[in-house]
């Protein structure tokens, strides 16, 4: 490790390849992104959305702070797209489905899809590998469920 590593951060863990909850949190990082800008109540959401997940069962305040540096490093290095193709490489098949489905979830919050919001989900269930049967079920899903 450098002598200005904490201050600059760690080029070596951005090129290291990303756990599992690492790549589950930065799709989501990544879906929080996607209109051009993460706001504090998206990250809020973001971390209550990870807490209630098995996958994410001893992430500690310290450890999600950590986490959070590190995904916010990369996608500022390699932008949303970058982001999103990185950790829907290393994102088990079995876990695809509901990281699209949480993805999904963040971005129609608001109730509103913006241009850009419509483009990452196509762009995520292309990276996904996934169906488009499945993913049009999860997007028709998370509009019931944003609704009211």
């Amino acid at each position: 490790m450098g002598l200005f590593d904490n201050l600059f951060g760690d080029k070596a863990a951005d090129r290291r390849v990303l756990t599992e909850p690492e790549a589950f949190a930065g799709l989501l990082m990544a879906a929080a992104a996607c209109d051009g800008h993460v706001d504090g109540q998206e990250v809020a959401d973001l971390r209550a959305a990870l807490g209630r997940m098995k996958l994410f069962a001893d992430l500690t305040d310290g450890r999600w702070r950590v986490m959070a540096d590190t995904l916010l490093r990369l996608l500022k290095r390699d932008g949303v797209l970058g982001l999103a193709d990185r950790c829907a490489a290393t994102l088990p098949p079995d876990l695809r489905d509901c990281a699209f489905a949480n993805a999904c979830d963040l971005i129609l919050a608001d109730g509103a899809v913006e241009d850009a919001e419509r483009a990452f989900l196509e762009h995520l269930q292309r990276a996904l590998d996934l169906d488009a049967d499945t993913a049009l079920n999860i997007v028709e899903v998370m509009i019931t469920k944003n609704r009211g």
